[in-house]
């Protein structure tokens, strides 16, 4: 079994400091970093921080393209990318020291030939084989149709594959008539999927395990917040609180939750566990900077924070 990961959409991070964010004034930006991003190659980056290998596959383009895969091979995951004519787009986020606030800036995203989209198709059927877990993580390219995670799916079916899902909007809506082993939508997603603007948590538990009752999907991992999340699975609904950790960044703390579930799945632990290793690596990415996720030492203290939570 192999963990493979797809981003459709990925994109170059770059982080900034400001020393006080002024209106109509140029501002000096310092402490400057670039890092690979996009949801399914996020999930690849902390997976390969717990030591767990996985293919990160990705179309590239231009010189962000060229940046963002030289970054990955230098924390040395195994990337299968293809080329594409458009470019790699330029996520900014900047950081005013004199508030603590951050402020973040995404970029329109890439769009992918037909031709391109081949290529890319091929190179998945040739990845992945019987029992691997699939993660179709992030947003879908410019102009792509919302049924294109479903196609990709329904071209799996004949293989035994664990699908795990993490987006959103009609592209998360379109999937749930597929079979997926799990998705981890937001509270805001979870209503967005029952035609609300919002649910109560007694509404949303019951959603989620309508969807569970379909014997579509296996898993709904909800978060929620500062509040932590819940998963929704035959076993019933069981949350987990998080613990209280100085929050340097938000980017990327979803990615790295998936990171943590998909851990999970490979290791076969219980659904509290799941919830506990995915708390964890979502926790631990708030503690690094900019766009840097979760690093091993620090999803390790958390994990111990939550086993000594009452």
């Amino acid at each position: 079994m192999k963990i493979v990961t797809l981003t459709l959409n990925p994109a170059l991070d770059k982080s900034a400091k400001v020393d006080g964010i002024i209106t109509e004034h140029k501002l000096k930006c310092h402490t400057i970093s670039y890092q690979a991003g996009g949801g399914g190659i996020n999930v690849s980056r902390v997976l390969n921080r717990l030591g767990l290998a996985s293919n990160c596959v990705f179309p590239f383009g231009g010189d962000n393209g060229l940046r963002l895969k030289e970054l990955l091979i230098k924390e040395s995951l195994d990337i299968k990318s293809i080329p594409i004519q458009a470019w790699t787009r330029e996520n900014l986020s900047v950081v005013d020291t004199q508030s603590g606030q951050q402020y973040r800036f995404g970029m329109p995203g890439n769009t992918l030939r037909e031709s391109e989209l081949i290529e890319l198709e091929t190179l998945l059927e040739i990845t992945l084989s019987d029992e691997d877990i699939f993660v179709l993580s992030g947003s879908l390219a410019e102009n792509m149709e919302a049924t294109y995670y479903t196609k990709i799916i329904k071209s799996l079916e004949r293989k035994n594959i664990k699908i795990v899902l993490d987006t959103s909007g009609s592209g998360l809506k379109e999937t749930l008539k597929e079979n997926i082993y799990l998705i981890k939508p937001n509270q805001r997603e979870l209503a967005q999927l029952a035609g609300a603007d919002f649910l109560s948590k007694l509404e949303q538990e019951e959603f989620a395990l309508n969807l569970i009752k379909t014997k579509k999907i296996k898993y709904v991992v909800v978060s929620l917040g500062n509040k932590g999340a819940f998963i929704a699975s035959n076993e019933g609904v069981i949350y987990q609180s998080p613990p209280s950790v100085i929050v340097k960044s938000t980017i990327g703390a979803g990615d790295s939750m998936v990171a943590g579930l998909v851990y999970s799945i490979l290791n076969n632990y219980s659904p509290h566990m799941m919830l506990k290793w995915g708390i964890a690596c979502g926790v631990a990415a708030t503690m690094s900077e900019g766009t840097d996720l979760a690093h091993k030492e620090n999803i390790e203290k958390v994990f111990t924070m939550l086993n000594n939570k009452k």
